[in-house]
This record gives structure tokens, sequence and C-alpha cells, in this order.
């Protein structure tokens, strides 16, 4: 084969050409020996399936990787996924009068935080002139995106709109989050007005903290895969805050999921999106991706079933809902870690952030918080960010880092929420100095959808009883009677 292989050397491209191997087999040697011989000169020979290494791209030529490029581009699609399925969790909590104007909170965030972010927040967020704090100008627009030197953002493989649209999708998931705290008492104007602004002052800037070039946090050391602290803490913080300033639903204490089929499809979603989520945060389809991947998977498990355990054993019942918010609790504990932990170290995460996380939904606070948002993300992803700090195979507590990861995630944390919250009250300030932020009262026992949309969920749905909160006592009466008829009737058959 050697000999045969030589004969076409000049043909064949250089990389896969090798130092000429010696195939002459001294004839005193045994049998075996000029056998085990011919076997080593094969050995050296290129495998049949070879493939030549790849060419590094001369200056000025593109450098796009088109597996990374692909992978990502399938996560963004993935994460937006994510904005529905979080609609359909929400909606599924709230009473079936509200259903829709808990949904279309999600929906708006898809149309005014992809403006905002393309406008201006993905310049804030990674622009690179603005120093430690926050980035610049530059990106204004989308401007200079099609640039730069050999055509990827720095340090990837991805053409730079490809990864500006994947950190948009994290923006308008983050948003969406905000509406937890907040459904079926604060005007959708109000809010719609309040995600604009929050994308901007306070999304952004955190973003630019971590994740952008040469922010504070990221010089700190501290970690955080696919926005444990950007995208969890942030929101959850911002949501509790405005939860806090707009004061309690008139009609707290209710609280029951008239749709529990949504809340499991929602939560399904979230979790089939959350492949794209600490996937794609990898941005390159490579070991990290799977690594981050796989980790999201055990993570939500692990705590899914012991959420379920906890459940059983103290209100002796196996909860649909309980058993979704395990993972989505799962799954917010994994996210800074994704990418930074090993899959055993990912699968405890999840059994001790179930135990963690547990008892906070069981708290009943003075601040309503009406879908506990806060638990579910901020407490899931602070204990998330901290669990990093130990369980990082590089640096962690766990790994002989001592304790200098876990002060900085510690660090990161109490300044993510500290800015989320007072920057949520200066614009929530803002918003309701111009404008009215909380509905009537009587809209809010009345129910949003058919008041604020003009549409119900439903096509019996109760609120066509409460199509204008000042309906006359003549038609009330009227109801009552007609409902009273109804009965006998039903009785006499």
């Amino acid at each position: 084969l050697a000999q045969v292989f030589s004969c076409f050397e000049d043909s064949v491209p250089p990389h896969f050409r090798q130092t000429p191997v010696s195939t002459t087999t001294p004839t005193n040697q045994p049998e075996h020996q000029q056998q085990k011989q011919q076997q080593k000169d094969r050995s050296r020979l290129p495998a049949p399936n070879h493939q030549p290494p790849p060419a590094m791209a001369a200056p000025g030529e593109s450098q796009v990787v088109a597996g990374d490029t692909a992978w990502v581009l399938t996560s963004s699609a993935f994460v937006l996924l994510m904005t529905p399925g979080l609609a359909f969790f929400y909606g599924g909590l709230v009473k079936e009068q509200n259903v829709l104007n808990t949904m279309m909170m999600s929906l708006i965030s898809m149309g005014v935080v992809s403006i905002s972010w393309m406008l201006l927040g993905f310049s804030l967020a990674f622009g690179d002139g603005g120093g430690q704090i926050v980035g610049d100008f530059d990106y204004f627009g989308m401007q200079g995106m099609l640039d730069m030197e050999g055509g990827v953002w720095p340090g990837t493989g991805l053409p730079p709109l490809v990864f500006a649209v994947f950190q948009m999708t994290f923006a308008v998931i983050g948003c969406a989050i905000i509406s937890g705290s907040i459904v079926e008492r604060m005007h959708f104007g109000a809010f719609t007005v309040f995600i604009t602004l929050w994308s901007l002052v306070v999304y952004a800037p955190i973003a630019h903290w971590i994740w952008g070039p040469g922010g504070w946090i990221e010089e700190l050391g501290a970690k955080d895969f696919a926005g444990g602290a950007v995208v969890h803490e942030s929101t959850a913080v911002s949501a509790l805050t405005l939860a806090w300033l707009l004061g309690p639903r008139s009609e707290r204490g209710e609280d029951q999921a008239h749709n529990v089929a949504f809340v499991i499809l929602g939560g399904s979603l979230l979790w089939f999106g959350w492949s794209g989520f600490n996937g794609g945060s990898a941005l390159a389809a490579d070991g990290t991706a799977a690594l981050a991947l796989i980790n999201s998977y055990q993570a939500a498990a692990s705590c899914l079933v012991t959420w379920m355990l906890i459940e059983r054993i103290f209100r002796k019942r196996w909860s649909a809902i309980g058993a979704v918010t395990g993972a989505v609790v799962g799954l917010v504990i994994i996210t800074p870690a994704a990418g930074f932990v090993s899959t055993i170290g990912a699968f405890a995460m999840g059994i001790i952030g179930a135990m963690l996380v547990y008892p906070f939904f069981q708290f009943t606070s003075r601040i309503d918080d009406s879908l506990d948002t806060f638990p579910c993300h901020g407490i899931s992803g602070f204990f998330g960010t901290m669990l990093t700090g130990c369980f990082a195979m590089e640096g962690g507590l766990f790994y002989g880092g001592g304790f200098k990861l876990l002060l900085a995630q510690f660090v990161a944390s109490m300044a993510v929420a500290a800015y989320a919250a007072f920057m949520s009250t200066i614009i929530f300030l803002f918003i309701k100095f111009v404008m009215r932020t909380r509905v009537h009262k009587d809209w809010e026992d009345a129910g949003l959808d058919e008041l604020v949309h003009g549409e119900s969920a439903y096509v019996h749905s109760p609120t066509k009883s409460y199509s204008s909160p000042t309906k006359s006592t003549h038609a009330n009466q009227e109801s009552d009677s007609s409902t009273s008829e109804s009965e006998a009737s039903t009785s006499n058959v």
C-alpha cells in the first residue's frame, strides 16, 4: 500500500503527505516480526476518511463557521419560542377573564423590545467604547455590523447579526417575565412603556457589566453562562419592585389556576426553548454546547422530581402545577452554571435548588407577587449563581478554588439586584407622573380581557356578564332572573 501510495504522491495535496515510511523488512527477522512491522507501516499511512485540516482564512476573507452559525440561529428560534410559552404558562395561572391581557403582556414584549434592542439596546449592551458600565452608540440601528473584520463577531465564528438577534431574544423573554408580578391590575399601555424603557436603562447596562466587552463584573471574575443574574435576577427584582409600587390586587387571596393544561403546555415550551437558551449560549456547536444542554436537562429533571416528592410529603398530593414549577426552577438554577459544571454537579444543583427554593413559595408576603415571579426567577437565580461558585469546575469552591469565585458571584448578584430595584422605581415613578399605571377597581373586579382588548379567551367566558363596570342594576336583575328560570327548567327536567 505504501508503494502504491507513493506512486501518486505528486498528485496528493501537501497536507496529505507524510514522511516516507520504510516498508523494507529485514529478511533475517522471524515471520511474525515481519508481519508486525508491516502492520506498523500501514498504521502510519493516512486513514481512508482523513479530511484536511481547515485552512486559516486569509485577511479580508470570511471567518464564519457554518456549523456554529446554524446552531445559534436555531437557538435564537428556540429562545423566541419561550416567550409564547411563558404566555401560556402565565395565562393558565390567572382568572379566565384576564387570560388574554396576561398573554398579551408577553406578546407585546416580542414587539417593542425587539425594536428597542435593534435601535439602541444592543449597542448599549455590547458596544466596546463606553467603558465598564455601559456600551456606546457605535451599533445604533445595527450600523457597522456588516463591516467587522472577518465578517464575524469578535471571539466567535458567528456573523454579527446572528449574535445580535440571539441576544435580542434574551431581552424579549426577560421583559415578559416581569409581567408575572403585576398581572390583573396594571394598565397595558403603562406596562408597554415600562418594559421599553427597562430594556434600555436596566437590562442593557447589566448585560454589559457581565457579558459586554470590559464590563466590571466580568473583570471581577464572576461567571454567568446564560443569564442567571443578567436575565432572571434582574427581571425578578424589577417585577417585585413593580408589585410593591402598584399595591395588591383587590381580590387577592382568590388565586386559582383557571387552566392547568395551559400551564403544562407553557412549561413544556419553556423547557424546550431552554435548549437554545443555555445550549446556544456556548455560541458554538461544540462540546460546551453539549455540556450545557445535558446539564440543563438533568437539573430540570432532578429539581422536578425533588419538588414533587416534597409536595407529596408535606401536602399529600402530586401536583401538576408543582411539577412544572419544579422544572422551571431547576432550569433557572442551572442557567448561570450550564457550561461551567459537570453533569453530576448539575444533577446535584437541581436537588439542592428544589430544597432551597420550595420554602419561599410557601411564604405570604405583603407584596402581591401575583404569579410568584420573584421566588421562581429571583430566588432561584440567586441560588443558581451562588451554587455556580461552588460547583464550577474551574475556580469552584468544591474544586479547590477557595472562596474567590463565590465572593465574586455574591457581589454580582447584589449589584444586579440593587441596580434593578432602584432604576425600576425611577422608571415607574416617571411613568406614573405622565400616565395612569393601574386600572380602575371596577375594571379589576370585572376582568380586563373585554374591557381592555375587546375580546374574550372563551366563547362562554364569564366576562360576558362584566361587559362594563357601570352595568345597571336592572340588567343584573334580568340576568339573575334568567339564571333562576334556567335552573328551574333544569330541575323540572
